[in-house]
């Protein structure tokens, strides 16, 4: 084979032994599962805000972005339940570029996935431990999922990942709920076959084993807006967007009918600072429609300290290295007016 095997990588639960959850950890976790649940299946009014850096490039601009929403989730708990993103696996267009954490803790050296496993298991373990926080994280890998099942309050399944079989078949077996997002290209059959597939139990092969899983009622879209054949970005967040979301889900009958509006990416042309503008409009039409207000349960955001983005080795503090980011006080700012709007 055209590759080399460099080392055979620890398994979940030895890294598990050797990072474990407290009782406290775990209680605080469960609370979260619970609250989470109960928004995606319409037992509770509030919304759900999953909002973060781009990609966690470093654990103290991150611990640092993650306490200062401390205090802003005591201020709003009542409308909104915030799930910071703690992204630590990027999926690359082109495969070229940072692919997280995982790959490389740090980014200007050279790739370490057994540094980077326990580099994330950390990080997310001391944002649970010392915020009270339950993160959100992409699962680029099925098989990695084990090694943070335990912490994880949220999984997201991307655009790049979401016809791939292994993603839906390990969504199946995921207790927390699981996000996904429609494909680059735009067709939400996809993304609703996906779903559909998730929601339901299969046997299949994970880690070398013979599994079987239950199904994942949680499962759930996040619209993300799509390209078009020439490349360029179309939104998927308009009202029509919604309606036509909405008719899918009464077609095919699934549990919980949800919908998360990523308000970056293609839906916002990547500009970060179209993000408060998007979610503005799409609490509009909720507020409008109650078809719109049953699906739409919570939105995505990319946000850091600093607005924008830099290249790798420019080392300004709090700035995303990935994708362009809305900065911290614009970022303050539109929290408040969501919770205003709800």
């Amino acid at each position: 084979m055209n590759m080399d095997f460099k080392r055979k990588l620890t398994i979940p639960s030895d890294l598990k032994q050797e990072y474990p959850v407290t009782r406290e950890m775990a209680q605080t976790f469960e609370q979260r599962d619970r609250e989470l649940k109960d928004i995606l299946s319409g037992k509770s009014s509030r919304l759900v805000l999953i909002i973060g850096p781009c990609s966690a490039d470093r654990e103290d601009s991150v611990l640092d972005y993650i306490s200062r929403l401390v205090p802003i989730q005591e201020q709003v708990k009542d409308q909104i339940l915030i799930i910071p993103r703690v992204y630590t696996n990027k999926p690359r267009t082109t495969g070229a570029g940072y692919k997280g954490m995982l790959h490389q803790p740090d980014p200007s050296a050279a790739p370490d996935m057994l540094k980077g496993l326990i580099a994330i298991r950390e990080l997310h373990m001391r944002v649970l431990r010392e915020t009270g926080f339950s993160c959100a994280d992409e699962m680029l890998y099925p098989e990695n999922y084990k090694y943070l099942d335990d912490v994880l309050a949220y999984v997201a399944v991307g655009a790049r990942s979401v016809e791939n079989q292994q993603h839906r078949l390990t969504s199946s077996g995921i207790s927390v709920p699981v996000g996904m997002k429609n494909p680059t290209g735009g067709d939400l059959s996809v993304m609703m076959n996906s779903i559909n597939a998730a929601q339901h139990s299969h046997t299949f092969i994970y880690r070398g084993w013979e599994a079987t899983s239950t199904g994942n009622p949680y499962a759930h879209a996040i619209l993300r807006g799509y390209t078009n054949k020439h490349g360029d970005p179309r939104p998927n967040y308009h009202y029509e967007d919604l309606v036509f979301l909405h008719r899918l889900y009464e077609e095919q009958g699934l549990r919980n009918p949800a919908a998360i509006i990523d308000a970056n990416h293609a839906n916002s042309g990547k500009n970060p600072f179209q993000q408060g503008r998007i979610i503005r409009e799409v609490l509009q039409n909720r507020n409008f429609d109650p078809d719109i207000h049953s699906l739409v349960k919570g939105f995505m955001v990319e946000s850091y300290i600093e607005d924008g983005n830099q290249k790798i080795g420019q080392g300004v503090y709090g700035k995303s290295i990935t994708d362009a980011c809305l900065g911290w006080e614009k970022t303050r700012k539109l929290i408040y007016d969501i919770a205003e709007m709800v």
